[in-house]
């Protein structure tokens, strides 16, 4: 939600109104200094507080992710009081008898963040359930449906900077414990901003919420466990990326009949530092260089890695020049999508994002079932009616959606193990699965690139610059079509999306991205002229050029 942009002196009175609800003695000092410089006319200060001020951090069909520090376009102890009471008066206005679990994960705050939602639920009359520990995501998502309840939120910042978190909403019932679509996004939204008129001091508050105990883990484990195959012969790395992830997937693991991974240690455990990588994101350039180690002094078949709260999954392979290399979201997506068609025997769904390779099609079309294509973001694909496989190119995959309705980076990596040692059983590798895959299905080449911007404001000047002068050629390849999501397109509700079809079958699509200040854009071509790398080699050609041509387009 945007504010006025406020007076020197307006700005330290809103300020003080903060200060005087603000609970954290972290954030409460940070702002008393700030107010305190202002006030003398230090510039720096008046600058961090019109940061601060000027606006405030929207909830959206993400819920609430940013920086943490004081103030309303921070995340902070009021602003997730502010949010928890907000979505209680929703809950109560759309339940007659609402209830919630609450997660979190090893982030700064996290566990803080969710205490305080837990006794503001459980003060506004909604049965509130806290998990016993930090947990990873998955275990959140599937405990919304497990426990039958209204809604459920996760306290996570998922693979963000270490600066951050944030603030995941799902809903049960008719939503199936997917997480939060309009119009459920904006009336929440208009609940916390009534909230957020008064005193967080006022609110009431309870202790009377429940802790749960270790059912609800044991249940998701053995759930995430049946999904392994009968061959379990696979050598194998793994890193949490310093998050949430090991002690559940290790859990996972045995119970599955897997050995165990050889465990990168310096990520293995929660460290809200992340003092190993730059950003805790394995798509991240260096962020797996401790796995391709560890994996070359093992030996390795390939390398896991799930991001910090493990909603996500990552994996490399050894490359057939000798060094490792971390496979795309689009190739990891299409081989368990492969492995999905062939379980579901003629019946089913497979959905992937609008900005996923087109190969998921090509899947459905070989085995006889029903594809649809969504928006970016698991909390549409999650929703679509027959589900049996879906998947982002983020590296968001859902193998199981009888057990939850969300990217599940545990699940995924559980079905990718059972592949790999089946091909390790009959004398192959995942490269080799990918060339048995281009020849049937024809060869996909992808490209996803990030712009980033120094501020979001360029993001739209860039987007609004594309729609004025919708080019009739990229790359020297041909416009086909120019689609702007902005009104609606093929149904779809209306996004901040432009598309571009090519003579010859490539397209781009361009977007911002929905957690960080970058325009991306992606690309994706095909082929099925010649035969083997000949196949391949044709599909990047088109891939590069275009991914070329749009740099040059976007400047």
């Amino acid at each position: 939600m945007s504010t006025e942009i406020l007076t020197t002196a307006g700005l330290i009175a809103a300020a003080n109104a903060w200060l005087e609800q603000d609970p954290d003695a972290v954030t409460h000092t940070e702002l008393e200094a700030l107010i305190t410089d202002a006030a003398q006319g230090d510039e720096t200060a008046i600058a961090g507080l019109h940061d601060r001020f000027d606006s405030r951090l929207a909830f959206g069909t993400a819920g609430l992710r940013g920086e943490l520090g004081a103030g309303p376009n921070r995340m902070n102890r009021v602003l997730v009081t502010q949010a928890a009471a907000g979505l209680a008066a929703y809950l109560l206005t759309h339940e007659l008898s609402p209830s919630i679990v609450i997660g979190y994960d090893g982030r700064i705050n996290s566990e803080v963040f969710a205490r305080d939602t837990a006794t503001i639920m459980a003060g506004a009359g909604v049965r509130a359930i806290l998990l016993p520990r930090l947990l990873p995501t998955p275990v959140l998502a599937f405990a919304v449906r497990h426990l039958n309840v209204s809604a459920g939120v996760m306290v996570t910042a998922s693979h963000n900077p270490a600066i951050d978190n944030g603030y995941k909403v799902y809903l049960g019932g008719d939503n199936h414990g997917s997480q939060i679509v309009p119009p459920a996004d904006a009336d929440i939204a208009h609940a916390i901003d009534l909230v957020a008129k008064g005193s967080i001091a006022d609110l009431p508050r309870s202790t009377d919420f429940v802790t749960t105990d270790e059912g609800v883990v044991d249940e998701y484990i053995a759930l995430t466990a049946a999904l392994a195959g009968p061959v379990k012969d696979v050598v194998y790395t793994y890193t949490a990326m310093h998050g949430v992830g090991w002690e559940t997937s290790k859990a996972v693991y045995e119970k599955a009949g897997f050995a165990a991974p050889a465990l990168v240690e310096e990520q293995a455990h929660p460290d809200a530092a992340f003092p190993t990588v730059a950003f805790p994101n394995p798509e991240e350039p260096g962020a797996m260089d401790l796995s391709f180690a560890k994996a070359r002094e093992v030996g390795a078949d390939l390398a896991i890695a799930h991001d910090p709260d493990a909603d996500r999954l990552a994996v490399a392979v050894p490359g057939r020049d000798g060094e490792w290399r971390r496979l795309s979201g689009n190739e990891v997506g299409i081989l368990l999508g492969w492995r999905a068609a062939e379980r579901a025997k003629g019946h089913g769904v497979l959905a992937a994002s609008i900005v996923s390779s087109p190969a998921l099609r090509a899947i459905a079309a070989g085995y006889d079932l029903d594809y649809t294509d969504t928006l970016t973001g698991f909390k549409w694909i999650s929703r679509i009616d027959g589900l049996v496989f879906g998947y982002e190119e983020a590296l968001g995959y859902l193998v199981d959606p009888a057990k939850v309705r969300d990217k599940d980076g545990i699940s995924a990596s559980v079905d990718f193990l059972s592949m790999a040692a089946e091909l390790k059983a009959d004398g192959k590798t995942v490269l080799d699965r990918l060339d048995e895959f281009a020849a049937r299905f024809g060869a996909f080449a992808s490209r996803q690139v990030s712009l980033r911007f120094a501020k979001i404001s360029e993001i739209g000047e860039t987007m609004t610059r594309l729609r004025a002068n919708a080019p009739t050629a990229v790359g020297g390849l041909a416009v086909a079509s120019f689609d702007d999501f902005e009104n609606g397109v093929d149904g779809f509700a209306p996004s901040n999306i432009i598309r571009m079809q090519f003579e010859g079958g490539a397209r781009v699509i361009v977007r911002p991205s929905g957690t960080e200040p970058k325009l991306k854009f992606y690309v994706d071509a095909s082929s099925m002229s010649g035969e083997g790398a000949e196949r391949q080699a044709a599909a990047e050609a088109v891939a590069s050029q275009l991914e070329a041509g749009m740099r040059e387009v976007l400047g």
